[in-house]
């Protein structure tokens, strides 16, 4: 489901100005996180903190993650998967996916909450190991896993292993079986289901490089690679691990996917006498990044996806495995935004006639390539003061050297911004700071943490220092 063009702002704006008028705080909703308000004077607050004391402290750009909100929405998904499938009869875990961000304080924090993590390479291994979480309660992805990350994941004594191809399964079972050890795994395979905001985050469809096909039925690549793990002493086949794409807003797909994995589950017991005891339904649930957007909520995609494998375990005539479900940007993209400073401001003519207004801020494409890299959409606002002057087409930009270095594509903003302001995007806290880069030798901005009225930094930011440390000359 593509995000949609939006012209955002208007109507919370309003809202928020009569209660600045009233002399109340207000939350600002969705996309903001819940600790998000604006106080009477117009300065924005997270949790507690002023974003001009943000700015003051750590500078800007800086991603400001909320904790509080991020635990919630931790804990809100582990209960409402848990309460729903517990009515079904069956146990379920709730993985935290490491590359929406990953830190030692992040990490900690889910798995505080119940949740396990999902890593996809050996740092993000890493990260999760020196964080405390016990290895069984942390898989390993990827699609071209090298030999190093696999014995990591081996000696760690990792939870499960998805494994993502035949060859991939001889390795494992080759690099398990010269430690005498036996390794957990799930096979990925793709239903065949397409979903997501982008073709580059869907993932279910055959024409992409993740997991095996179900297409073929018995002949299938799918097929091959589960009797091939069945067959393998050094492997312990856990269960089957499908993933449909990033971004879903349409729970629909969950269930169509969930009935294809099931079916597949039924065949591999037919042809082998395995019933595997664990099915993986993915994730990529979406959130709002506009307002006006509604986020997937997790007890209706809970209960819609606990009665959809229900009933097709009935029809198949087989016990329910033990579920697990991984939310993604869902727990921690709400929970975050960043902060920037406003720099040049120009207007620009555009074809029909109308004025674009250009706001260039001291970050850009390098702190958050997603607009650039597909289109995402995303809202900003002016945080550090009110503004009475009426919005104006607006487009955030960043300081790179590209024409396509844009961080907001459409949203309005008070016509008298200007340089030196403090303007605020919301629902950054996923692939912001974990997809982030040094382009043009920009050094990455910190992440700063706020609860109850404090911030602490959990990454510094970079400095130029850094950058020419990994200079040899």
């Amino acid at each position: 489901m593509a995000q949609r063009r939006h012209p955002p702002g208007a109507r919370q704006r309003a809202r928020a100005a009569r209660g600045v008028r009233a002399g109340a705080d207000v939350t600002l909703g969705e996309p903001w996180s819940r600790g998000v308000s604006r106080s009477a004077e117009g300065d924005v607050r997270v949790a507690g903190v002023s974003v001009h004391e943000l700015a003051a402290q750590h500078g800007t750009p800086a991603y400001v993650l909320d904790e509080a909100d991020l635990r919630s929405r931790a804990s809100g998904y582990r209960r409402a998967f848990e309460a729903a499938f517990a009515e079904i009869g069956a146990g379920v875990d709730v993985y935290y996916a490491g590359k929406a961000f990953l830190s030692l304080a992040v990490a900690r924090w889910v798995h505080d909450e119940g949740l396990r993590v999902d890593t996809a390479t050996g740092g993000e291994l890493a990260i999760a190991l020196r964080a405390g979480v016990p290895g069984p309660h942390i898989g390993l992805h990827g699609n071209n896993k090298s030999d190093d990350e696999i014995v990591t994941a081996l000696e760690a004594g990792v939870g499960r292993i998805i494994v993502d191809s035949l060859v991939e399964i001889e390795r494992v079972a080759d690099l398990a079986g010269a430690r005498g050890l036996v390794a957990p795994v799930m096979v990925r395979v793709t239903t065949g289901v397409h979903a997501g905001g982008h073709e580059y985050i869907s993932t279910a469809h055959e024409d992409q490089k993740f997991g095996l096909s179900v297409a073929g039925g018995a002949d299938s690549p799918a097929m091959a690679a589960l009797r091939r793990a069945v067959e393998r002493p050094e492997l312990h086949l856990l269960g089957i691990h499908s993933h449909i794409g990033s971004q879903i807003l349409d729970p629909s797909g969950f269930e169509v996917a969930a009935r294809v994995v099931l079916t597949l589950r039924a065949e591999l017991a037919e042809r082998t006498g395995v019933l595997v005891d664990e099915v993986d339904l993915g994730g990529g649930y979406g959130i709002a990044y506009l307002p006006g957007e509604v986020a997937l909520d997790p007890d209706r995609i809970a209960k819609d996806v606990a009665a959809s494998v229900q009933a097709s375990s009935a029809d198949l005539g087989t016990p329910l495995p033990r579920f697990s479900i991984e939310p993604g940007r869902a727990i921690v993209g709400p929970a975050g935004l960043t902060l920037y400073t406003v720099g040049t401001v120009k207007p620009v003519r555009i074809d029909d006639g109308r004025v674009r207004t250009y706001v260039s801020v001291d970050g850009g494409m390098s702190d958050n390539i997603r607009p650039a890299l597909y289109g995402a959409q995303y809202h900003a606002e002016l945080v550090g003061r009110v503004s009475q002057v009426e919005p104006v087409l607006a487009r955030v930009v960043g300081k790179h050297c590209e024409s396509g270095d844009i961080v907001v594509h459409e949203v309005q903003l008070p016509g008298d911004v200007r340089a030196g302001d403090l303007l605020a995007v919301a629902a950054t806290g996923a692939y912001g700071r974990s997809m982030a880069s040094n382009y043009n030798q920009v050094p990455r901005p910190p992440v700063v943490a706020v609860t109850d009225g404090r911030a602490r930094v959990l990454l510094r930011r970079e400095t130029v220092d850094d950058l020419l440390a990994l200079d040899q000359g």
